[in-house]
C-alpha cells in the first residue's frame, strides 16, 4: 500500500525528539513489509494546514497513519478531518501515546482504526494487512476497528515486538535540524542539548519500576526489551557517517536497568575509533559509582534522573526505589561531579503530598550541588475518559492544572506551584561545551 505516516501540525507545549521518533520507526517497519511509505513530522517542520492539505491531496495515499500524543490532540482531529475530506477512500488510522491511554476518545473521530495497545508498529501493520484482505477480520489484537455496524473492540491485547524485530529509522528523513532549533533556548528546559545536533537511538522499551504517573508500563509493559549492543553501535556509526550528528541521546525508560548491557556498551563505545558524546535517562537507584565512571570514560556527558521530590510527605506517591531520594542524590551528584557528567534532575511539581515550599527546597538543594533542575507539573492521567472534549484532553499538558484536580491543601494556590515551573532559571547547560561541533 502507499502510506503516509504523519505527526500532525501543532504548536508543542514541550519538545522531546524521542517522543516524535515513532513516526519514523513505524514508517521503517512498514517499509520492511513491502509498503511504500512517506514519513513527515509536520509539527516540527512547522507545516501550515494548507501544506498538510497539499501533501494529503497530492499523495495518492491508500492509508494515512496519524500519530497521536497528549500534546497534539487538536491536531489529530483536524488531520483526520482533512484526510477524510481530501482523500476519502484512504484508510485512516491513529496510533500513539494518547490512544494507548484513552482509545475511547478517538472513536469519536472519522477514523477506521485506533491502535489502543501493543507496539505502534505491530498494530498499524495489522490494520494494513486487514485492509489489504478486504477488511474481512472481525477483530485484531490491540486495535479498535470501525465496521458498518460501528466500532468493534480488539480481539485481545496488542503485540509487543521483541527487540530483534524493531526496525531503526532512516536518519535522512528525520528533521533533526528542526529538532536542534527547538532545543536552542536553554530556558525552555527541554531534553536536548543546545546548539548541538542530536541522534536519538531507542535502545529499550518497557520498565518494571512502576511509577504511577508514568505511561510506559501501560504502553510498553513491565518487562524490558532491549536492543543488542552490536545493533546500537552499528546504527550510531552509520548515522554519524551520513548526517552531521554531534552527540547521541539514548532513549530508554531506565537506561541503566541492565547493568551488564551498559558495561558492554561502554566497552564497545570505548573501542570505537572516534568518541561519541552521549546522554541517557535512568533512576538514582540504578546507578553506581563504578558504572558512572565507565559511562564517563565512554563519552557520557549528561545523565537525567527522576528525583521527583525530597519531601517525605510525598513519598507514598512514588515507587519504593524512588523514596528517600536525597541521600541517594547526594551520592550520585558527587560521582557525576568527579567524572564531569552533568546531572539533570526531573522534579514533579504538585505531586500528591508535596507543598510549594517543600518543592522549592528540593529544587534549591539540587541547584546547590550544581545540578540541573527540570520541573514538570504532576498530571493525573488516570482521570482521562473517553467522553472528554479536545479542550479537556489538551489540559493534560504538564504545564497547567487539570480542572477539578486537587492540587494540595486549601492554603495553597495554583500560582504557588506554577511559579516553580515558569520562573526564570539562570542555569546554563555545560554539556554544550563538552561536545565538539562537526566543524571543530
Amino acid at each position: 500500500m502507499r502510506v503516509l505516516v504523519v505527526w500532525p501540525p501543532h504548536i508543542p507545549s514541550y519538545f522531546n525528539a524521542g517522543h516524535h521518533l515513532p513516526t519514523f520507526t513505524v514508517a521503517a517497519y512498514l517499509r520492511e513489509r513491502g509498503h511504500a511509505v512517506d514519513a513527515i513530522d509536520a509539527g516540527a517542520l512547522n507545516y501550515t494546514w494548507k501544506e498538510y492539505a497539499d501533501l494529503v491531496f497530492q499523495g495518492g495515499y491508500e492509508a494515512i497513519v496519524v500519530m497521536n500524543e497528549y500534546d497534539v490532540v487538536e491536531g489529530v482531529r483536524r488531520a483526520v478531518d482533512y484526510g477524510r475530506a481530501l482523500c476519502p477512500d484512504a484508510l485512516l488510522v491513529t496510533a500513539g501515546r494518547l490512544s494507548q491511554q484513552n482509545p475511547d476518545f478517538f472513536r469519536n473521530l472519522e477514523l477506521d482504526a485506533v491502535v489502543g495497545s501493543g507496539d505502534y508498529e505491530s498494530g498499524v501493520s495489522e490494520v494494513l494487512r486487514w485492509a489489504e484482505s478486504g477488511r474481512q477480520a472481525d477483530a485484531l489484537p490491540g486495535v479498535w476497528l470501525r465496521g458498518p455496524e460501528g466500532w468493534r473492540p480488539p480481539s485481545g491485547a496488542g503485540v509487543w515486538l521483541p527487540a530483534t524485530e524493531w526496525v531503526l529509522p532512516d536518519v535522512s528523513e528525520i528533521p533533526y535540524g528542526a529538532y536542534e532549533a527547538l532545543y536552542r533556548n536553554d530556558q525552555n528546559r527541554f531534553c536536548g542539548i543546545p546548539d548541538r545536533r542530536e541522534l536519538v537511538v531507542q535502545v529499550a522499551r518497557g520498565c518494571p519500576v512502576g511509577c504511577s504517573f508514568c505511561d510506559v508500563p501501560l504502553m510498553q509493559g513491565l518487562r524490558e526489551r532491549r536492543l543488542s549492543v552490536a545493533a546500537t553501535v552499528g546504527y550510531i556509526r552509520d548515522a554519524f557517517t551520513r548526517e552531521p550528528f554531534e552527540y547521541v541521546a539514548f532513549y530508554a525508560p531506565t537506561f541503566t536497568l541492565d547493568r551488564r548491557w551498559v558495561a558492554e556498551l561502554c566497552s564497545a563505545l570505548g573501542d570505537e575509533p572516534r568518541t561519541y558524546p552521549w546522554k541517557c535517562t535512568t533512576t538514582l537507584h540504578h546507578l553506581s559509582e563504578e558504572m558512572v565512571a565507565e559511562m564517563a570514560a565512554s563519552g557520557c556527558v549528561r545523565i537525567s534522573v527522576g528525583v521527583e521530590t525530597f519531601e517525605e510527605t510525598a513519598d507514598e506517591a512514588l515507587p519504593r526505589v524512588k523514596r528517600l531520594a536525597k541521600d541517594r542524590f547526594l551520592k550520585v551528584v558527587r560521582w557525576c561531579r568527579t567524572h564531569k557528567i552533568e546531572l539533570n534532575c526531573f522534579v514533579i511539581v504538585g505531586l500528591p503530598g508535596s507543598t510549594p515550599d517543600g518543592t522549592l527546597r528540593t529544587m534549591e538543594s539540587i541547584r546547590a550541588e550544581g545540578a540541573r533542575v527540570r520541573p514538570t507539573l504532576y498530571t493525573p492521567y488516570d482521570q482521562m475518559h473517553g467522553t472528554m472534549t479536545e479542550r479537556e484532553l489538551s489540559a493534560f499538558n504538564r504545564q497547567t492544572f487539570v480542572e477539578g484536580h486537587e492540587i494540595g491543601t486549601a492554603e495553597h494556590q495554583p500560582v504557588e506551584y506554577l511559579r516553580l515551573i515558569f520562573d526564570a532559571d539562570e542555569y546554563i547547560t555545560p554539556s554544550t561545551h563538552r561536545i565538539p561541533t562537526v566543524a571543530g
